[in-house]
């Protein structure tokens, strides 16, 4: 049995019992039955079309659930005939799931839990524990936002596919892309690799549209996912970028995210992605810290800017500005921001340990260490203060 091609046969299945009228709960309970009958049956007997396969038996088993629910009656319009089988349609309707799973009535982390059942196949389980959370509480989030969209509707009228590249969806590709986003950025946890996932979500949909921005969010995770194994030492502990062993980056992936970048800025159609990859890639294309084009970083710290007006990147602005023109001008850039921004503490010790002021540095390591988001970063910003009251007291 081909667990692989299963799930990634789910979304595709899933979107096309939406579209022929199917409410998203009862697809995808029709679609779970017809994988179940899949594993029963496929080791000795596997079809010619999987794909098709489980369409006709999952489109049997929502005929079967609707007919029997007497209070759904007036369903029975759309479900009178059975679909004769044969080849699955070859609409984009995978597509139209992740917009579907994009909806603007759902919360972020709805939106993410449903992209990750619906359109990658996860378990509950799975999803529960890289959230860490109790697997009932999941299961909750995940029900309310298949009734959310169930209640939508979203799919175009049966027999009206919408023309490719259109984004009139309930969603919006941005939204879309924020969700992948969000998938990618949380990492690792249980065993389910989310990063891992969302570059391979990120693939799937840079396959079924031609988007510019779809290949700089693809771009920037392969860059940023390269660097992975750099990123924490053997005892678990933050490496900062600059102190990386630059060897352990997957040059594979580094190249291929340039090449998926360069082609998309080619289009002259740029977009936030596209400047964070190109970001990215200025630091993955420096054989060492030294070596970085920080002018031309700054540079497009201000193409990303102008496009997003983002607090936080003109806060990772500052950083490249204290790198390009001095410490000081980093202090300069710091000083016309809000000191309540996530990080801004740690970022304006980083630069007075920089402009030569350790002791300054060193009790803004320690209070950053008391605003960290995360176990890892309180650690290693502790360390930061302590190392440089040791240099102190020498």
């Amino acid at each position: 049995m081909d667990e692989a091609l299963l799930r990634s046969l789910i979304p595709s299945v899933l979107a096309i019992l939406v579209r022929r009228g199917a409410d998203f709960a009862a697809a995808e309970d029709a679609v779970q039955d017809a994988l179940v009958e899949a594993v029963r049956v496929w080791p000795a007997d596997p079809p010619r079309d999987p794909k098709g396969w489980l369409v006709t038996v999952a489109w049997r088993r929502f005929l079967d659930a609707t007919r029997a629910d007497a209070a759904r009656r007036r369903r029975e319009d759309l479900v009178d005939e059975e679909p004769a089988p044969g080849p699955a349609a070859t609409a984009d309707d995978t597509l139209q799931l992740y917009f579907l799973c994009a909806h603007p009535s759902l919360t972020p982390s709805s939106a993410v839990a449903l992209t990750l059942r619906a359109v990658g196949g996860l378990t509950t389980r799975q999803i529960a524990q890289a959230y860490l959370v109790p697997e009932a509480t999941m299961a909750q989030r995940i029900s309310r936002a298949k009734r959310t969209v169930s209640g939508m509707g979203g799919f175009p009228a049966r027999g009206k596919p919408r023309a490719r590249g259109r984004f009139d969806q309930p969603g919006d590709v941005a939204t879309v892309l924020r969700v992948l986003y969000l998938v990618f950025n949380e990492g690792y946890s249980g065993d389910v690799d989310l990063a891992a996932e969302a570059i391979r979500l990120t693939r799937q949909l840079a396959a079924a549209i031609d988007h510019p921005e779809v290949a700089g969010l693809l771009a920037l995770m392969l860059l940023h996912h390269a660097r992975r194994a750099a990123r924490t030492a053997p005892d678990g502990s933050l490496v900062p970028l600059a102190e990386q062993d630059r060897g352990r980056w997957d040059t594979e992936s580094i190249a291929e995210g340039v090449a998926i970048l360069q082609a998309a800025l080619g289009r002259d159609r740029l977009g936030e992605f596209q400047a964070q990859a190109a970001i990215a890639a200025l630091h993955a294309d420096a054989p060492t810290a030294e070596e970085t084009d920080w002018v031309q970083i700054v540079e497009w710290y201000d193409e990303l800017a102008r496009l997003t007006d983002s607090p936080v990147v003109r806060l990772n602005r500052a950083v490249a500005v204290g790198e390009a023109d001095g410490p000081r001008a980093g202090l300069a850039a710091l000083a016309a921001l809000d000191d309540s921004l996530p990080r801004y503490t740690a970022v304006a010790a980083y630069l007075h340990e920089r402009d030569g002021d350790l002791a300054t540095a060193a009790r803004l390591y320690a209070e950053a260490a008391q605003q960290a988001p995360n176990l890892a970063e309180r650690d290693h910003l502790t360390r930061q203060a302590a190392r440089l009251n040791a240099r102190r007291c020498r």
